[in-house]
């Protein structure tokens, strides 16, 4: 359903050092980048769900929306508590730790919650049963 989303940054460079850490750890990559406005979307491959970040076109700051987050798919837990570990290395404001949210089964919601250097908030998650 969603192509991508596009995050704000004030501070292009560095928020392109943390998504190439970030998102290194689960095999994304820088796909596009536009060097005239800034724009770099990552993904791990054209066709799938990406993830953006530009400065904003209007030249105005970038702000955080209040209510809007990210959430970045993975295919086993151990995967989300890898990116949320690597986000607190590369300083992340903790907005929740791995684990279950709700109840285990098959629909499990396996999450955690952080802010990148913007204080753009996201969350890694698995849907499923451990195992």
């Amino acid at each position: 359903m969603l192509g991508y989303i596009t995050l704000g940054t004030n501070d292009l460079d560095a928020s392109r050092a943390y998504y190439d850490a970030l998102l290194g750890e689960i095999g994304a990559k820088r796909l596009m980048v536009m060097e005239e406005n800034g724009f770099t979307m990552y993904g791990v491959e054209f066709g799938q769900p990406a993830l953006c970040v530009t400065k904003p076109y209007d030249g105005n700051p970038a702000t955080v929306g209040n209510g809007m987050m990210a959430a970045i798919i993975v295919d086993d837990r151990a995967k989300v508590d890898q990116l949320y570990a690597k986000a607190m290395e590369l300083g992340s404001q903790d907005e929740g730790g791995p684990g279950v949210r709700g109840e285990e089964g098959d629909q499990a919601f396996y999450a955690a919650y952080f802010r990148d250097p913007d204080g753009n908030k996201l969350c890694a998650f698995k849907v499923g049963p451990a195992g």
